[in-house]
Formats: structure tokens, sequence, C-alpha cells
């Protein structure tokens, strides 16, 4: 089912980093959006429903009848979080998600597209990860997009449903100064002068890719109706040590690094085939210079964060 130039879409974890990026894109598009969330969206012209995802009343609130499509991206992403709380992640990641499909079944919503992520894969080493690599998942969170998806492909092959898990890589850009993954990290150690902790020799090789590309991304699933999971990343992997020298760049800041060891189940490496999204016109714009770039000046404080 393609989507309609005038939709009515709901966008669940509406203001967080990627979502906010989404909701603005929708609606310059001339998509009516209404945002499910903790808080309220920062534009007070698109409507939000304040509240908790695994509450079924507030999902009762969200899915209207007239709704054309969800996009469900709250969830818990924290690999560390979903170690330390397994159930609550369930809860939210698994729960959550099949009271919102069976919402969205029996209100009619034509499409669902679902915020998935590559470590539904599990460690492959270093093999190329593509739409058809088996799911095995080795951390809690993994597991619970997994089960996610799997739940997704049911209500798509039973009910008609176009339903698309989009697989995230690293996603970094403007708007994710609160967040602890390496990035920013790097970022607030330029801002302050001080140095960055890289586990290993620093070989380790990660796809990052930008929120406005993956924006890009999930719009053009979106539009071309596609059904089954969908890689976004930059398909172009870069080390650790790349990352460090990019910052060192964009930023002018020297950036000692001190070497930590490598954590139990890191992965050596993450590479990414993204032809099936490139086949629905996805193409991503940012190399990891020009992307970083666009971060720089809200943690220098050159311009105010989104």
């Amino acid at each position: 089912m393609r989507a309609e130039p005038r939709s009515r879409v709901l966008v669940t974890g509406g203001t967080g980093f990627i979502g906010r990026r989404l909701v603005r894109s929708l609606v310059e598009a001339g998509t009516e959006v209404t945002v499910l969330d903790q808080r309220p969206f920062p534009d007070t012209g698109v409507p939000s429903v304040i509240g908790d995802i695994c509450d079924e009343s507030v999902l009762t609130r969200a899915v209207k009848p007239g709704t054309d499509a969800i996009f469900h991206l709250a969830a818990i992403t924290s690999v560390v979080k979903s170690i330390d709380d397994p159930a609550g992640t369930y809860q939210t990641n698994v729960a959550a998600t099949a009271g919102l499909l069976e919402l969205a079944r029996t209100t009619g919503v034509k499409a669902f597209l679902l915020a998935s992520t590559n470590a539904v894969i599990g460690n492959v080493g270093e093999a190329v990860i593509s739409e058809r690599s088996p799911m095995r998942p080795i951390s809690p969170y993994g597991a619970t997009k997994a089960a996610g998806e799997v739940l997704l492909n049911s209500y798509t092959a039973v009910y008609g449903m176009a339903g698309c898990a989009m697989r995230f890589s690293n996603v970094y850009g403007p708007g994710m100064e609160s967040k602890d993954s390496f990035i920013p990290r790097l970022m607030r150690a330029a801002r302050d002068g001080k140095g960055v902790q890289v586990r290993g020799d620093g070989s380790m090789l990660r796809d990052v890719v930008h929120v406005d590309d993956v924006v890009a991304g999930i719009l053009a699933a979106w539009r071309a109706g596609h059904t089954g999971p969908v890689i976004l990343g930059s398909g172009q992997s870069v080390s650790v040590n790349d990352m460090v020298d990019a910052a060192r760049s964009v930023t002018g800041a020297a950036l000692p690094v001190e070497h930590v060891p490598v954590g139990p189940g890191e992965m050596p490496a993450v590479l990414l085939d993204v032809s099936v999204a490139r086949g629905l016109g996805y193409s991503p714009v940012h190399d990891l210079k020009s992307g970083l770039a666009t971060v720089w000046p809200e943690f220098s404080g050159a311009q105010e964060g989104e």
C-alpha cells in the first residue's frame, strides 16, 4: 500500500532524537501527524498524545480510525538497560508493540513501520549483513526487536497490513547532545579539551549513518509501500579510529586516546548491505566528516541544538 500525499499518520516516540526529524519532514511534506510520546512535541501545532506506550488506554487515544500509517519508534533502545531490566524491556518493546499492532488491525491502519536494528542479527564476525541474514540476537534488546519483527510479519501475512521493519545502524546527527554513544562522547571530549576511551586497538568497524539520511530512508520505504525488513545504514563502515580522526579534523581538538579492554560480546565488525533500501530510492548523502560537521555546532555552542 503506497503512501498517499495527504496521509494521516501516528509517530510513536516522535519527540525523540530520530522522531523529531521524522515528524518535521512529514509535516513539511503536508502529512497530518499525531505524536505519541511521554512529553509533547516541541511544535505546539503538532498534536501530541502524552503517555506511556505500555498503557493500553494511551494507545487507544492515539490510534484513531482513519490513521493511514504508524511509525513505531518508541522503545527502550539501550543494550545495557535491556541487560539490567530484560522484563521491562520486553514490556515496552514487545508487549506494547503487540498491543499497537492489534489496534492498527482493528482500526484499519494500512501500513506499520517498526524501528528495528541490525542487532537482531547478532555477531556474524566480518560477514556482510543483509535482510536475508538469519536473526540470532545476543542481547535482550536485540531479542525484543526480533520478536517485534516476527509479530509484524505475522500481521502482514494474515491481515494484509504493509509491515516494514526498518533496521537502523548507529544513527548520529543534530539533536543527540544528551546521548552517551561514541560520537556524542567524542564531541563532548573535544569541547572540554579531554580525551576518549577506545576499546581495543580501535580497528573495530561500525556503520554510522546520519539521522537525516535515516529519515529519508524511512520515508522512501513508506512511500514505496515496502513490506519486510530493510536495512538503513550508510553502507560504508568505518573504524573507531576513523571516527576519532574525523572528529579531530572537524573540531580541531587533539582528542588523546586511552585504549581499554574490549568488552564481552563486542562485534569485530558491522558491515551492511543497503542495496534493498537503495532499490527503494534511498541514497545517503553524508559521509563521516560532513555528518560530524552538522553535530559539532550544538556541542561547541555555535548554535542551539535541535
